[in-house]
């Protein structure tokens, strides 16, 4: 079948989940590498999910309820780990599909932790600040001892941030017999540095993405100097990536945010479009310096590098055609489809993928992690250096078995990451 005739196929079929992604994506490398049968069913399931509906008390006196999900895939190599969102697409499909994500993630970055993911549906934009707080803190005692910092470690995630991961420990360690508070500190990674979080820890997920680019063009000898890049999403994720490339010498060109999208081929200066979106209320709309494209447009926009730092299923068989980039840096969970994917590759774009690509952000968590644990205090430059040597290695690793056995950079890094995992089974055996 023609590539054309291929995606008049696909439009005929209903969009799929993120779950329906990810099981491909699983099942299509476990094939590759001829998974045991047993650990494949093993893998394909959730250990636990948990759903939680919770009251809280609004500032009107209103009681209002809420409901949280906090879903742990496999935890073989460690506790879980992975992020809390606050977003209204938050359901138990979505978090199955993140923590099973988490899961290779971790696994492909060598860490001691399994995956995890939640959070509540809501629209955090609807809350007041002390409403967002009691929301927090009573979704955390609702949790109880599903979480832990050595059972399940939960982080940041879209519309959550250091904020609400010290409430998160605050109310956490409340609950703590007073002898083991202070050693229960380390239940959420992401923290402000001042309540026990890690320097560096919200720009490490940026910097990751940032990184896998200058390491990608590095195999290419090629230099970022010059070369256009867009940023969709212009989050913690997307700025700090924009940042770290901009200061390479690469020029952003084109941002999407959930309110709109604006273009300037000359170039957008990253700090003074983050300076403008904390005086709009977080919105890139109306920025004086960049003109307005229509939504349907961004991803069409002349560029070399596509960051999606925002969420899942952004780029399908409905755009993939569209990409004038020769490179995707998945910055978010999940943003490129198997459809889109497919016609990406077969138009020879490079990829990527999230479970690479945005690494950093739990490298940076496990750090975090081991710093709480040992009562030590690392400093930015010492954090910064580990990251990169961590990121590169994974990187190096990833870019040659994709190399060595001729497959695309998401196949290989899937391989890697269910390999270290099948060892795990083998060599330890399942109860009883």
């Amino acid at each position: 079948m023609t590539l054309v005739a291929e995606i008049k196929e696909t439009k005929k079929q209903p969009v799929r989940g993120m779950m329906d992604n990810v099981m491909e994506q699983f099942n299509s490398a476990a094939d590759k590498i001829h998974l045991h049968p047993n650990i494949r069913k093993i893998l394909s399931i959730t250990n636990n999910e948990i759903v939680v509906n919770f009251p809280v008390k609004m500032d009107n006196g209103d009681v209002e309820i809420f409901r949280g999900y906090r879903v742990q895939h496999n935890n073989a190599l460690g506790p879980y780990k992975g992020g809390l969102r606050y977003h209204p697409t938050v359901d138990i499909d979505a978090a199955r599909a993140l923590a099973m994500w988490m899961t290779w993630k971790t696994s492909l970055a060598g860490l001691p932790y399994g995956g995890g993911k939640g959070g509540i549906q809501l629209d955090p934009t609807k809350y007041s600040q002390s409403e967002l707080e009691r929301i927090t803190r009573r979704f955390t005692f609702a949790l109880a001892d599903n979480i832990g910092p050595e059972h399940d470690i939960p982080a940041p995630d879209v519309n959550t941030n250091s904020q609400t991961m010290a409430w998160m420990a605050d109310t956490y360690m409340s609950t703590r017999p007073p002898a083991e508070r202070t050693a229960n500190q380390h239940v959420v990674t992401g923290k402000p540095a001042g309540s026990g979080g890690l320097e560096g820890r919200d720009r490490a997920t940026g910097y990751g993405v940032f990184l896998s680019i200058k390491f990608w063009a590095e195999k290419k000898d090629m230099c970022l100097t010059g070369k256009k890049f867009i940023v969709q999403g212009f989050g913690n994720v997307g700025y700090w990536a924009a940042h770290f490339l901009e200061k390479e010498g690469a020029v952003l060109v084109a941002v999407q945010d959930a309110f709109g999208s604006i273009e300037n081929q000359q170039g957008i200066m990253v700090e003074d479009l983050l300076d403008y979106t904390k005086a709009n209320k977080g919105s890139i709309v109306d920025y004086p310096r960049a003109t307005h494209i229509k939504k349907s447009d961004f991803f069409a926009t002349n560029c070399d590098i596509c960051i999606p730092a925002a969420l899942g299923n952004q780029i399908t068989s409905e755009n993939a055609l569209q990409i004038n980039a020769t490179l995707i840096a998945e910055g978010a969970n999940g943003p490129t489809n198997v459809e889109g994917e497919k016609i990406l590759l077969e138009r020879g774009v490079s990829i990527i993928p999230d479970i690479l690509c945005n690494s950093g952000g739990v490298v940076g968590s496990y750090y975090e992690w081991l710093q709480n644990r040992n009562g030590e205090l690392w400093q930015l430059d010492e954090v910064m250096a580990k990251l990169e040597k961590k990121l590169r290695e994974s990187f190096n690793k990833v870019h040659d078995y994709s190399e060595e056995e001729n497959l695309d950079m998401r196949t290989a890094a899937y391989c890697l990451a269910i390999k270290r995992i099948e060892r795990a089974y083998i060599e330890r055996g399942i109860f009883p």
